[in-house]
């Protein structure tokens, strides 16, 4: 939680620790303290603390936070990038979808993170088994606590099932016998209803917002429940293929979304910018902090390997670029709108020139957000030109680490002045303090406008999303005070639109409005257009760039990550593996 330092006693934290990853389910570490012994409110409230930080406990190899690279560079948004194909490649091997086996020796991260999500819940756990020992009339937030450990578990379970789909669903009070006859091989609807059951206790039984910015709140709760309704009315069969839109599904979506209070931020650079954490927008976020008296402070490094390579400003190592197609995405026609069948037909920004700038050719324009979500040569770096003390904020050709393999495009949004308050340096890697935002009101907003346009309810959608688009229109002026061209053109949709023509639509406005923020691979699947749209980028990037001739998407397996063989050989083959591994 911003602004609340974390003090965790040695000897509880050492009982919340696995030493190793394939064991998680029965370490006892040295120094461990049983329930009974820790069964205080004081204690109580670190656990819960020490809960919250784990869900925000990742790294730049295990994430847990940014989906940069299972939901940006999976899908058409970006590139892996680096120092060529071999660098972190286990990410080249997720961008080509050619990770085949689950017990590849080379795949560290996938597993890695499995154990990250599940060292989180094993938190959450902890605190409910000490929390449920302590009689009520000891413990005056007994129940609130204890809506948000659930709200914590169930948030863990459901990005682990984004990522595994067959995942064993871990509660507290269960001995190691029990445990290990947790299953993953469970219904997929059934599954669905077990994560929402956590999210319902937390809804029932948080305010509507809490004091304490960070902690869980109802307003939350209900906005994880519009998202996992909306994911769970996608009906997919064993082989992950959508066989039915559930429209009962939809209008939970539509009713908890309209249980949400919040707003959309006046300018859209701001949800990207340090000193607007935890506003109107942010509904459920990882929060990190700064000068807290620690080595590095509890900033996020989960990006750290992102940052601009080519230039003293920042650091390593130049990951996570923008693909060709999603700049491209960015155009507008005549009327301002998007360019939904068409965008890819041309490159914008295609060519550099002598002084290392992309210029953009005459009559194209633009939606405002592709200048708060992609570094373009020529064109201001967070909305600078320059930065005190630390040289020109001008993004050029020669930020890029390796462009005769990944291009020159950059990322924007997880970046952070190197002048910011919330920025750290640790050798070459960069971390700050900013947020990590899970959830924002326009994400609330357009779960709903989807669930009306399923349920032919297209102009009420539409309205939803024009609201969207004309915070873009508005988000001009930072980029304009900073020298960017104006070359921006954004409206609105008509109504009396069809609804193939809306949804189509909805998915577009979905892919702009969170460009490079990690969901779109994840939009895909729950649609059931991975292949499709996955296969056709392919087939277009691979005329573009050569590190992805061989890449092909495979229907029915790489919609989700193999199950850790090490996990199924633990559990004495009780997990069963995805289909295709």
């Amino acid at each position: 939680m911003k602004n609340i330092k974390i003090i965790l006693i040695g000897i509880i934290t050492a009982g919340l620790f696995s030493a190793c990853s394939d064991d998680f389910l029965e370490y006892q570490p040295e120094g461990y303290l049983s329930v009974e012994d820790a069964a205080t409110a004081e204690n109580a409230e670190a656990l819960v603390v020490a809960a919250y930080a784990g869900i925000a406990n990742d790294e730049m190899i295990g994430p847990l936070t940014s989906m940069w690279v299972y939901g940006s560079v999976r899908s058409d948004d970006a590139y892996k990038g680096g120092g060529g194909r071999s660098d972190v490649d286990i990410i080249d091997r997720y961008e080509q979808y050619n990770l085949t086996i689950a017990d590849d020796p080379s795949d560290w991260m996938g597993p890695r993170t499995w154990t990250n999500y599940y060292k989180a819940i094993s938190r959450a756990n902890f605190a409910l088994e000490v929390i449920n020992d302590i009689p009520d009339e000891n413990y005056a937030d007994k129940t609130l606590r204890q809506a948000e450990l659930r709200f914590l578990r169930a948030h863990s379970h459901f990005m682990l099932k984004l990522l595994f789909k067959k995942i064993p669903y871990i509660t507290e009070g269960l001995t190691q016998e029990e445990t290990l006859e947790i299953s993953n091989d469970v219904d997929n609807d059934a599954l669905w209803n077990t994560i929402a059951d956590d999210f319902l206790f937390a809804y029932n039984n948080l305010p509507q917002s809490q004091e304490q910015v960070g902690r869980a709140d109802r307003n939350a709760a209900a906005a994880y429940l519009a998202k996992l309704r909306l994911y769970q009315a996608y009906e997919q069969n064993e082989t992950h293929q959508v066989t039915n839109i559930n429209l009962d599904r939809l209008q939970e979506v539509i009713d908890y979304a309209d249980e949400v209070t919040g707003d959309l931020e006046a300018d859209y650079g701001n949800n990207f910018l340090n000193g607007y954490d935890n506003g109107a927008e942010s509904i459920w976020a990882a929060q990190f902090s700064i000068n807290d008296g620690t080595t590095v402070s509890r900033v996020s490094f989960v990006m750290g390997l992102n940052s601009p390579h080519g230039t003293g400003l920042y650091g390593c190592c130049g990951f996570h670029l923008a693909s060709q197609n999603m700049v491209n995405a960015f155009k507008t026609d005549a009327s301002g709108l998007p360019l939904i069948d068409t965008f890819n037909d041309s490159n914008i920004f295609n060519t550099v020139d002598s002084n290392g700038e992309a210029p953009l050719a005459a009559g194209i324009t633009l939606d405002p957000r592709i200048d708060h979500t992609v570094g373009i040569p020529g064109r201001p770096f967070k909305y600078r030109n320059t930065v005190s003390e630390s040289g020109d904020m001008i993004y050029n050709f020669s930020w890029a680490r390796d462009p005769g393999v990944y291009g020159y495009f950059g990322n924007m949004k997880e970046q952070q002045a190197p002048d910011c308050s919330c920025y750290v340096k640790e050798g070459p890697f960069i971390g700050t303090s900013k947020n990590i935002d899970f959830i924002r009101y326009a994400d609330v907003l357009l779960f709903k406008a989807e669930a009306l346009i399923q349920r032919n309810e297209v102009d009420a959608g539409i309205t939803i999303i024009n609201r969207i688009r004309e915070r873009a229109a508005a988000s001009t002026q930072r980029q304009i005070d900073a020298g960017a061209t104006n070359v921006y053109n954004m409206g609105t949709y008509p109504m009396g639109m069809s609804k193939e023509d809306a949804i189509k639509a909805l998915m577009f406005e979905r892919r702009l409005e969170f460009g490079m923020e990690g969901p779109r691979f994840f939009d895909l699947v729950r649609w059931g257009v991975a292949e499709q749209v996955l296969n056709a980028y392919l087939d277009v990037e691979k005329t573009r760039k050569d590190f992805l001739a061989n890449a092909n998407f495979t229907a029915g397996r790489d919609e989700y990550y193999p199950i850790p063989q090490r996990e199924i050989d633990f559990t004495g083959g009780l997990y069963v593996q995805n289909p295709g591994y």
